[in-house]
């Protein structure tokens, strides 16, 4: 019995394959993983690859990173509208995060846990000492801090996603293709509203 899909509330549009877009992102963007939990037995004619369950599991850390750093808006940033803007990544990565462990789960994969952004590297994600260093601003500089750090982890996100789909076979078990396009579409709208609200910042610091 195949599992039971867990991603119905996602959008069936985002079905559509990156294609050749995701193919030329690829190209760009060398694969930047470390820490990776073992790969488990994939069933022969399993529609899922090693290469769908990497990135399940990478993008709980990368998730779960998001999310540690979108909690430091709520009392170091200065901006009510960052905080609110926080707070939803916060409330939507975590919604996905649990998603993603039921994927795995049924899969009978290595779930990590959301703290595991510690451990497990990804593209675009901070260091250590980014992110201590993040959690030592308030105010202005918090905001500034914040939207340039949080643009270039989404930015890593979205070469997660293009790196998939340029991996042959990868992204054809529906849950995954339509999970990963939502990454792709929702992360690239906020990457707009971030950068939108950078310039107003450097605008009122002039």
């Amino acid at each position: 019995m195949m599992p039971t899909t867990r991603f119905a509330l996602f959008s069936l549009l985002a079905l559509a394959p990156l294609g050749a877009a995701a193919a030329q992102d690829h190209a760009g963007h060398a694969m930047d993983h470390g820490g990776m939990p073992p790969l488990q037995p994939i069933a022969p004619g399993a529609i899922h690859t090693a290469a769908d369950v990497h990135f399940m599991q990478g993008m709980i850390a990368h998730h779960g990173q998001a999310i540690h750093m979108s909690r430091l808006a709520d009392t170091r940033s200065a901006d009510p509208r960052l905080i609110r803007f926080a707070q939803k990544i916060d409330y939507s990565q975590a919604t996905e995060i649990a998603l993603m462990e039921g994927w795995l789960a049924d899969r009978d994969q290595v779930v990590p846990d959301s703290t595991a952004y510690r451990t497990i590297t990804m593209p675009g994600m901070l260091t250590a000492d980014e992110l201590r260093g993040l959690g030592e601003v308030t105010g202005t500089a918090f905001d500034r801090e914040f939207l340039v750090l949080m643009i270039r982890h989404h930015e890593g996100a979205l070469s997660m996603v293009a790196d998939l789909f340029a991996t042959p076979r990868a992204g054809q078990d529906v849950d995954v293709s339509v999970f990963a396009n939502e990454v792709h579409a929702v992360q690239t709208a906020e990457i707009d509203v971030m950068r939108q609200m950078l310039a107003n910042l450097q605008g009122e610091s002039r």
